[in-house]
């Protein structure tokens, strides 16, 4: 997988997931009761969510950008389009997750229960349990929870920024290992309405075809 396709599931798939695979909550913060009120409040958001829709932009640690659409339909289903010039697509059908990269003509597969994306996708989200939390920060416009990463897709940090009216993510910050920030703002966001199950289809017969050319 190009690094370009791997930043972007990282950015993309770990963040969104409020949690990452391998967390755990040994060492997390001592929180404040306001603070523990405030990710509860998150959480409870996020379980009302069924289905979800909207844009994306994406900002990397060299400066490049790189916007899209998402949609989501729990559990289970994720699709992330890239607008040209990008060539990366991100698809979650339940129990796989594809990274295709149109422009090397490549396509990596995993089962979705090793990657990030799985508590994203899951029935019920609980940051508080399936996260260690560094920090939160709670202020009038923006709670901001900083969460430690340690899992099979990297080391680093998460950076979650949450609007604190509606409890709604608006931006994430991916922190690698080498101390890299990938970025992500969502908007125009839609939830629990109609979705097509077409848009979470993976072409699995893409990689026979690739392992045979190979």
């Amino acid at each position: 997988m190009t690094s370009i396709a791997r930043r972007t599931l990282l950015a993309l798939a770990a963040a969104a997931a409020v949690g990452l695979a391998g967390l755990a909550p040994a060492g997390a913060a001592a929180l404040s009761s306001e603070q523990k009120t405030k990710l509860a409040e998150v959480n409870s958001y996020f379980n009302s969510v069924k289905t979800m829709h909207g844009d994306f932009i994406q900002f990397g640690p060299n400066g490049e950008r790189a916007e899209g659409k998402f949609y989501l339909a729990r559990p289970g289903k994720i699709r992330f389009y890239y607008n040209p010039p990008s060539k990366v697509d991100i698809v979650a059908d339940g129990k796989s997750v594809s990274v295709k990269d149109r422009k090397l003509a490549t396509q990596d597969i995993w089962p979705l229960k090793e990657t990030p994306l799985r508590f994203l996708l899951a029935e019920r989200i609980n940051l508080e349990a399936d996260a260690e939390v560094a920090s939160v920060s709670v202020e009038p416009d923006l709670v901001t929870v900083v969460l430690a990463d340690n899992s099979t897709f990297g080391t680093g940090k998460l950076t979650l920024i949450f609007d604190a009216s509606t409890t709604e993510l608006k931006q994430w910050t991916v922190t690698d290992a080498q101390g890299y920030d990938t970025s992500v703002a969502i908007y125009n966001t839609a939830v629990n309405g109609p979705t097509n199950p077409k848009l979470f289809t993976i072409d699995y017969n893409a990689n026979l075809m690739q392992r045979r050319g190979n």
